[in-house]
């Protein structure tokens, strides 16, 4: 009797933990198809597709006759990429090129009625953890897991915000609830989620988190990838009023930062960030020629020469895998792999170029970091008596000094951490109180809120 009792106790255990990483796996693993092709890559241990990115720029292709071959693009971004990588490497042995740029974020939250924080109605905290994660991954922030050793691991000098302005002018969180209940298929969010709800993809990065189904039960997340200038037609069903990432909502966020329901070692926030790799141009590092299921094929490429080419894709990061070992160990710390998330820490200096090149010359991507949607909206003229104060040195080491000048002085100050929390308030300011000592900081990006006269600045900082 206590035999049975528990064995039955052993299976509500078992079932328990993998409630929340339930998929439908009904169809057969080798018959799955997103985007009416085969998927490429599927997790043998889990069933989980890390993601699908590469087929939906397939399926693309084929829609919209305008739209950049992987071969066109390749030879359009080319010489860009080139040309970038000589500036950094002149560059090299300084602290970064000092061209730090702020891509404006939306996340649209997509739920069914639920209260805010339960299921797929994720918390704001869940949102804020991602910000972090993106923020600590693509700067390599000293102290966080974002950070690498490797002497080509890169910070990327690329920052994300939520934005502040919506498309209408009005103040927002950066955190766009959406209450609709349908089963978010491929087509459905092709033809109804993305075009209703899509904030203008030249000032946003459009996020969308949602509970997946149909025949995308059980992916992770894909994004769309750029088009390059003059290559395609801007107009059209499948380019721009689709543009943005899409994220199962128990792959978004990090259980270190806020504990919930997430896939099992997929909880660190790290799909995110392989799909906004993909967004700003990065492609897998095996280059999508072979899989673990029909075979390693060592001939693909992800054109960047500082990933050591593999020959499929790896799920983990419990053993040094050399799939094509006249190439050299597999990068499975690289966020373009699909080891689990705990494994990823690098963007190298190659992805680097890439993604800068990305940025400075592809539609929807090259005017995000002149967005200005990540400042407060402007609703009244005094507004104008805080826009002297400026922050120095930036990034802060030891001290953060708050320059002022004549009646800009601020009433006020608050500063925050990345997850909004207050960690210093200041309500008179006086000459005693504009050097904030930042020694006992952790790494990390903060903001800090000015009031004067019932009129409120923030303003950003990094604490290396």
């Amino acid at each position: 009797m206590k035999k049975i009792t528990l064995f039955k106790f052993l299976i509500a255990v078992c079932l328990s933990i993998v409630s929340v990483d339930a998929i439908a796996q009904n169809v057969p693993q080798k018959e799955r198809t997103v985007f009416g092709r085969k998927v490429q890559s599927i997790n043998p241990k889990s069933g989980l597709i890390r993601c699908v990115s590469s087929e939906y720029e397939l399926f693309l292709q084929e829609q919209d006759p305008k739209r950049a071959t992987n071969q066109q693009f390749e030879e359009w971004i080319a010489p860009k990429v080139e040309a970038i990588k000589s500036k950094l490497l002149a560059s090299r042995g300084t602290q970064g090129t000092a061209a730090v740029v702020t891509i404006p974020v939306v996340i649209h939250v997509i739920h069914t009625g639920q209260a805010v924080g339960t299921s797929r109605n994720i918390s704001d905290a869940r949102v804020l953890s991602q910000i972090t994660v993106l923020n600590q991954d693509f700067r390599k922030m000293l102290g966080t897991p974002g950070h690498n050793t490797n002497p080509i691991g890169a910070d990327v000098e690329i920052e994300f915000c939520l934005a502040k302005v919506d498309p209408s002018g009005n103040a927002t969180t950066g955190i766009d609830r959406i209450n609709r209940s349908t089963t978010w298929s491929y087509n459905n969010i092709q033809t109804i989620l993305k075009p209703q709800t899509q904030w203008d993809p030249t000032k946003y990065l459009n996020i969308w988190v949602c509970q997946f189904g149909g025949d995308l039960d059980g992916v992770l997340g894909y994004a769309q990838f750029p088009s390059g200038s003059g290559l395609e037609g801007l107009q059209g069903p499948f380019t721009a009023n689709t543009d943005g990432v899409v994220i199962d909502w128990r792959a978004f966020g990090s259980s270190d930062y806020a504990p919930g329901n997430y896939f099992q070692q997929i909880d660190k926030g790290r799909t995110t960030t392989h799909e906004v790799g993909h967004y700003f141009g990065l492609r897998h590092i095996w280059g999508d020629a072979g899989n673990q299921e029909d075979g390693l094929n060592c001939g693909g490429t992800d054109y960047c020469a500082d990933t050591p080419n593999a020959g499929w894709e790896n799920y983990d990061c419990d053993d040094v895998y050399d799939s094509c070992p006249e190439e050299g160990n597999d990068m499975t710390e690289n966020y373009m792999d699909y080891t689990n998330d705990t494994c990823m820490n690098i963007f190298t200096l190659d992805q680097k170029a890439r993604m800068m090149a990305v940025l400075q010359n592809s539609p929807r991507r090259s005017t995000l970091p002149a967005s200005t949607v990540c400042q407060p909206p402007l609703s009244n003229p005094s507004f104008e008596l805080l826009q002297g104060i400026k922050l120095y040195p930036n990034p802060a080491n030891e001290v953060l000094n708050i320059a002022v000048s004549g009646n800009m002085t601020p009433d006020s100050y608050t500063i925050y951490n990345s997850l909004g929390q207050a960690v210093m308030q200041v309500t008179t300011v006086s000459e005693s109180n504009l050097k904030v000592n930042t020694s006992n900081y952790a790494t990390g990006i903060y903001m800090i809120r000015f009031t004067k006269d019932n009129q409120s600045k923030t303003l950003q900082f990094v604490k290396n």
